[in-house]
């Protein structure tokens, strides 16, 4: 004998079984069962019943998870209509139907309609929910979320520490939740360049995870490279590449190869290598990162820029100058092409732009591209904020080759001071910082006052784990300092250790590798040492006419220096 179903009970049915498949993953079947529930709930039912709501909304929710934004949005906003209409104006129902159509207009990045709805569901939760409620928690979250997005991070902090303190009253065992808020409270210190609050917020969510969760844990792997990301940023390399590496561990194990997260974890072990020095590595690395997000990105996403950015800085440390120009323009033409004249990561292009054409001599069309860069940066950023540090001392660089040393000596000053506000006494580039300030104070005629900060630049430098070759620049230009005082023998001694780093670290034909054999050479000169003037500054002619312009500065001065050579051995 067949059954025959009552429609009320039928439809609650196909909505149980949709809920089951939703819960196991199987969205298509989920919905098919929902949109029975519905055809029947919408032909049995007044227009107003709460029950055509829950369908309405759990059909926004399954188009939600399947990112068709749109058709969430028709189908939350169905649910909230009826709501609107049939309870009363405080109902938590009412404020679950503001938060998801809040989280879709954030999903489609219409965030001042997000942080509209998401302000509606708080002041119903406010109302109408104890004060250590888990929804109210997460709509704290949620508003955290918009004022990161707007980059009002006071008012991100202040909502994120509220929902922290109703998960770690209300629910201390719920390690998930507490952990994802000290998570989110530590990125807003991040983007607000307090890394030492950011550390230890990202610690202990870390803590926290390591306790609860299993070891190869995707959310232990995001801690762990959260961690790594804020010590590169203080420019602790080795910490930074051993949580790198733990992350980059879990994901090797857990992920499929073409993962996005594991490009990024070998993105970031790139990076890491590349500021210690190690650039063969730097670049396999980030070659390996490269494949994958070729691989699964479309061609003009810009995760591929901020990876091309990435293999440009290593090449042009090798100075290998035509690939660096390649992979700098590519990142150029990328964001170009798909962002605003006036965003950030445009900024940031025209900046390597500029430190490829000071590179190769060319330093009008250098300060041209870092203008650029500035102009933008003004528009987006506060004074003195971090971001400027890269364009002073890209300013300050070329002022000084162009020999406008009161203008170059600004700006490094001007780079000094953010880092001086950051607090990061013994970040890598506060060290190049001074040393850059003590070369122009020695090109000023200031001997002493440029040998004070080379040791302010050193005591950094060798003290701290850093790269090798930072610490030669340094010794170079104590070299060059120690030279024009007469100190001969001073000078070579701080030049041969600069020559001793770089011919162990850089290739053989590297323009760094020149600038110390003509120090090198010059110091000999002085000291009547013809035969190993002559050998150094031969080896700076072959390096600078093989890397560099044939109407580069440095080339046109080392060949003044050999050829003047030449003319003192024929005089003897």
């Amino acid at each position: 004998k067949a059954l025959h179903w009552n429609p009320t009970d039928l439809a609650t049915y196909y909505n149980n079984i949709g809920a089951i498949y939703s819960d196991s993953g199987d969205l298509a079947k989920a919905l098919e069962f929902h949109q029975n529930a519905l055809k029947i709930r919408e032909t049995t039912l007044h227009p107003n019943h709460p029950n055509l709501a829950s369908s309405y909304n759990n059909i926004g929710e399954l188009y939600q998870q399947m990112s068709d934004h749109s058709k969430a949005l028709e189908f939350y906003e169905k649910a909230c209509d009826i709501r609107e209409k049939s309870l009363t104006a405080n109902h938590p129902d009412l404020a679950t139907s503001y938060n998801n159509i809040g989280e879709v207009y954030q999903s489609m990045h219409r965030d001042d309609k997000a942080l509209q709805s998401y302000q509606k569901a708080l002041k119903i939760r406010e109302t109408a929910l104890p004060s250590n409620h888990p929804s109210l928690a997460t709509s704290y979250n949620n508003m955290g979320q918009m004022f990161y997005i707007k980059r009002e991070y006071q008012e991100a902090l202040r909502f994120y520490k509220k929902a922290c303190q109703i998960f770690e009253t209300a629910s201390p065992t719920n390690g998930r939740d507490i952990a994802t808020s000290y998570h989110n409270i530590g990125e807003v210190y991040h983007s607000m360049h307090s890394y030492c609050k950011a550390l230890e917020c990202y610690k202990t969510a870390c803590e926290i995870r390591e306790k609860t969760m299993q070891p190869n844990h995707s959310t232990l792997a995001e801690s762990y490279n959260n961690i790594g990301v804020v010590y590169n940023d203080i420019g602790d390399y080795q910490n930074a590449l051993e949580f790198f590496k733990k992350s980059h561990e879990i994901r090797e194990k857990t992920l499929c190869q073409n993962d996005p997260n594991l490009a990024d974890s070998y993105s970031n072990i790139g990076e890491v290598c590349k500021d210690l020095g190690d650039y063969t590595l730097a670049l396999e690395y980030y070659v390996k990162a490269l494949e994958i997000r070729e691989n699964v990105l479309s061609p003009n996403h810009l995760d591929l820029a901020t990876l091309y950015t990435g293999i440009g800085h290593v090449y042009k440390s090798l100075a290998d100058y035509p690939n660096a120009l390649e992979f700098y323009r590519k990142a150029l033409e990328l964001r170009e092409a798909n962002l605003p004249a006036d965003n950030k990561d445009l900024a940031t292009s025209y900046n390597n732009i500029a430190s490829h054409y000071h590179a190769m001599g060319n330093y009008e069309k250098a300060l041209n591209a870092v203008l650029k860069a500035f102009k933008i940066q003004q528009k987006n950023f506060p004074e003195n904020y971090q971001d400027f540090a890269s364009t002073y001392n890209s300013l300050g660089k070329i002022y000084r080759s162009m020999k406008d040393y009161s203008r170059a000596l600004h700006y490094f000053k001007e780079c000094l001071m953010i880092f001086q506000q950051l607090e990061l006494e013994t970040h890598p580039s506060r060290a190049i910082t001074y040393s850059n300030i003590g070369d122009v104070i020695q090109l000023m005629g200031h001997y002493e006052m440029a040998i004070s900060f080379h040791r302010k630049a050193l005591k950094i430098q060798e003290n701290t784990q850093h790269n090798s070759l930072e610490c030669s620049m340094t010794y170079t230009n104590l070299g060059e300092t120690f030279r024009e005082m007469k100190d001969y023998s001073t000078a070579i001694t701080y030049l041969q250790r600069a020559l001793q780093i770089r011919e162990n670290k850089l290739p053989k034909n590297h323009p760094d590798l020149a600038v110390t054999y003509h120090s090198l050479a010059k110091s000999y000169i002085a000291t009547h040492q013809y035969d190993m003037a002559m050998k150094n500054a031969q080896q700076a002619v072959d390096i600078a006419k093989e890397k560099l312009p044939s109407t580069h500065p440095h080339l046109l001065e080392y060949r003044k220096t050999s050829e003047q050579l030449r003319d003192l051995i024929n005089t003897f």
